[in-house]
């Protein structure tokens, strides 16, 4: 089974409660963004990614705005279920932004990625990341991987931001419009996906009949 979560921020308990702690060998846990786990590289944080790694079922996360870049890059990418991931650890894996996955026959696109609402008070390459903000390069790969996939015939949607017209819907538009609201924008008239998840915004909402907006609830991929 395929499950999906919102930002875990580093929080080791998210996975050691239910309804995590629940899940089965063969199981497949996505983290929407905001993984955090990958921080400060210090021998604890090495500890819990190794801690995570042993777990029995996989854990695949995307990137959010709160990363740390340079180390996510230490990673080597390679081929991962059709599109492509980073190995950190036994069944931990983070998703390059653009892949399509595919897993239980369901076909999975993925794009990390987003703008912090704070730069003014972060210090870059201490706590902030020009490469949370995707690159035109993997825009195009993204826009390249659809094509692949028929045209954008994709089951579920996974990112970290939302489209623009989503937080048109929810009014959140005035917290900062950028150019990725835009491009989601696209992939989401382009795709004929069943359901779009995403993990920004701190909320466990179902919006309209398409649209999932994911914190702490654990969403099965049904």
């Amino acid at each position: 089974m395929i499950y999906v979560t919102g930002d875990t921020h580093g929080q080791i308990e998210r996975f050691k409660e239910k309804p995590v702690s629940a899940l089965k060998k063969g199981d497949t846990l996505i983290v929407l963004g905001d993984f955090g786990f990958l921080w400060d590289g210090s021998r604890a944080e090495q500890k819990n990614l190794h801690w995570l790694g042993k777990r029995r079922y996989n854990i695949l996360f995307i990137d959010g705005c709160h990363e740390n870049f340079d180390l996510l890059g230490r990673y080597p990418a390679e081929d991962f279920m059709g599109g492509k991931a980073r190995h950190i650890d036994g069944n931990l894996w983070y998703v390059q932004r653009g892949s399509v996955l595919t897993i239980e026959g369901k076909r999975l696109l993925c794009f990390g990625g987003g703008e912090s609402d704070d730069i003014e008070d972060r210090e870059e390459g201490v706590n902030w990341w020009p490469a949370e903000m995707p690159t035109p390069e993997e825009i195009d790969r993204c826009r390249a991987s659809l094509n692949a996939a028929g045209g954008g015939a994709v089951d579920y949607v996974l990112t970290h931001e939302a489209p623009g017209q989503v937080l048109d819907f929810l009014n959140l538009r005035g917290l900062r419009h950028n150019w990725l609201h835009t491009f989601l924008d696209e992939v989401f008239e382009k795709t004929s996906h069943r359901q779009w998840l995403f993990g920004r915004y701190h909320r466990d909402q179902m919006i309209g009949t398409k649209v999932r907006a994911v914190f702490s609830d654990l969403v099965p991929l049904e």
